[in-house]
């Protein structure tokens, strides 16, 4: 097999985050393709072979799946923002299930209660959020404001029918693309790095229908592309047509905000470098289980209001009694969970990265008259250690990177009884689930729940519960009876997972290692991962009992 052979395949699975896995007999190797679901045949070349592991790109969908529906998004295929319109909901929630359920089973040491996918309350329409990009739909084209393309940095698909938004998103892209077309101004070239129109975020409660919306371009001064004085008289006249155009749009929402956000930043990212508020105000108000809340422009909140409620009643239910309790939310966002939990708390403690964010929290605590939430600006790992408090409880709801491994470290030094965590990456919470396991927490129970309709996106959310510690003896065994030179010296579990993964894309867990390792006599302490002889404990598949057996051989310890 060659970087740039063409083959065709059945696409066998899909693992998250979208891998299509295709077998090709010929070359007996199985072959990663992104943006196809289980059941169609394929055609794509091959773009990357990197030990032993191969990926090609989709050319083309020679026949559909058996289970496949036509998409209600015209712009489905071109734009990138979603992977799935074209499976009936329950078959992409079963796809989720499956994938997210077989991470958890080779992160997780021993039993767990699954309790599956639970589903958005709507379908389509469901966000509050959307960043359109500025750009072209090809080279030299006309100018464009939309969505990336599917698998291209640079151009740009026209979004006026996308799906995931209302009418409301679809009116003001409309209005801001031809009032932009009409300025003769540039879009920010993101190579050039010149240009003038960059994105256009707009923010939309659910519960309560306003709308803040912020127009992201280069700074006056920056370089345009264009002749200085020329280019100053556009941006003033580009302004007074599209605020009074936007002003008179007819929305089922109430329009709140327009705001215009500077960015001269290189990176292609939404960076607030000064703010002007054009009409009304810089934030918005949105409700979540009987509370309310302030969203300012750049604060994080879930893009999924109706779905959020889900979420955070999931993450309630598991965080247990929290009467008469100390509980810390840490990357706290807007403060959204320790406001749900804080009316039958002691006290709920917040920590967020994002200084306007904590601002916000703080006014929506006293918004809610709730007066035991205290909320910290600063990186988790760092102030931590300042907060002056130990918890009974802890929150986690970390970025899609998951946590910080120093920080996870002070985390559970705590010792604290029950933990939650949500993950918006299951990849990067099965990643943490080794660590925190390993200093003695057991997984109690795990629940998807689907953010994200049409997308491969999921949030999961888990119940970790701290182990007794059991009674033991204390033996005095000599040195020179241990010969640390031999197997069990060569290669940590770490290293062995991270081997596997590396030569044959496969994810082991500590317990599988385990069982491989005794089975072959090797020397085995006894941990958690051994199990109380009554629970029914996974055993390692065939696949990665050999991918195991190749790896203890590689660090010569069989």
């Amino acid at each position: 097999m060659k970087k740039g052979q063409v083959y065709e395949g059945i696409i066998e699975s899909v693992e998250f985050p979208n891998k299509g896995r295709i077998y090709v007999p010929e070359e007996d190797r199985w072959v990663v393709v992104k943006n196809g679901v289980p059941g169609q045949k394929v055609r794509f070349s091959v773009n990357k072979i990197r030990k032993g592991k191969a990926e090609g790109r989709l050319l083309e969908v020679l026949e559909p799946s058996a289970s496949e529906i036509p998409s209600a998004c015209p712009h489905f295929g071109q734009c990138g923002g979603c992977t799935y319109q074209n499976l009936p909901y329950e078959e992409q929630l079963a796809m989720k299930n499956e994938q997210v359920k077989k991470m958890m089973d080779e992160a997780v040491d021993g039993e767990y209660i699954w309790e599956g996918i639970k589903p958005s309350p709507v379908r389509t329409e469901y966000r509050n959020k959307m960043e359109f990009s500025f750009g072209d739909e090809y080279k030299d084209g006309p100018l464009a404001l939309g969505m990336h393309k599917r698998g291209s940095f640079h151009d740009i698909v026209n979004v006026t029918d996308c799906q995931i938004v209302d009418e409301d998103y679809r009116k003001i892209l409309a209005c801001t693309l031809e009032c932009a077309r009409e300025s003769g101004l540039p879009y920010y070239h993101r190579m050039r790095h010149v240009g003038y129109f960059r994105h256009l975020l707009v923010r939309k409660a659910v519960k309560t229908g306003e709308i803040l919306v912020d127009l992201v371009t280069a700074s006056d001064t920056a370089e345009l592309g264009i002749d200085p004085t020329e280019a100053v008289s556009k941006i003033q006249t580009f302004k007074t047509v599209w605020l009074e155009k936007m002003t008179s749009l007819k929305f089922d929402g109430t329009l709140v905000g327009i705001l215009h956000t500077k960015n001269d930043s290189l990176a292609d990212v939404v960076k607030d470098e000064g703010t002007e508020v054009l009409f009304g105000q810089d934030y918005f108000y949105e409700e979540l289980l009987g509370l309310k809340f302030k969203i300012t422009p750049f604060s994080f909140f879930q893009t999924n209001s109706l779905g959020a409620e889900v979420l955070y009643e999931t993450a309630r239910e598991y965080i247990g009694d929290t009467n008469e309790k100390v509980v810390f939310d840490l990357y706290s966002g807007t403060g959204t969970i320790a406001q749900i939990l804080a009316p039958v708390a002691k006290k709920v403690v917040g920590v967020e990265i994002v200084e306007e964010a904590v601002e916000a929290a703080k006014e929506n605590a006293e918004l809610n008259n709730l007066d035991n939430c205290t909320f910290w600006a600063g990186d988790v790992l760092k102030v931590i250690d300042e907060l002056g408090e130990v918890p009974d409880l802890i929150m986690l709801d970390p970025p899609r990177d998951g946590v910080n491994p120093k920080a996870l470290m002070k985390i559970l030094n705590f010792g604290v009884e029950r933990l939650v965590y949500i993950a918006c990456k299951p990849t990067s919470l099965a990643r943490d689930l080794e660590m925190i396991q390993g200093r003695g927490y057991k997984v109690e129970k795990i629940s998807g729940v689907d953010l994200f309709p049409g997308t491969y996106h999921v949030e999961t959310c888990v119940l970790l519960s701290k182990l007794k510690s059991t009674p033991h003896i204390e033996v005095d065994i000599e040195l020179d009876e241990v010969d640390l030179s031999k197997a069990e010296s060569k290669a940590t579990y770490a290293e062995i997972t991270q081997y596997v993964l590396e030569n044959t894309g496969l994810n082991v867990s500590r317990l599988y290692i385990a069982q491989v390792k005794r089975k072959h006599g090797l020397i085995e302490r006894i941990n958690y991962n051994v199990g109380d002889g009554k629970s029914r404990v996974p055993q390692v598949t065939p696949e990665k009992e050999k991918a195991i057996e190749d790896a203890l051989r590689h660090f010569q310890m069989i």
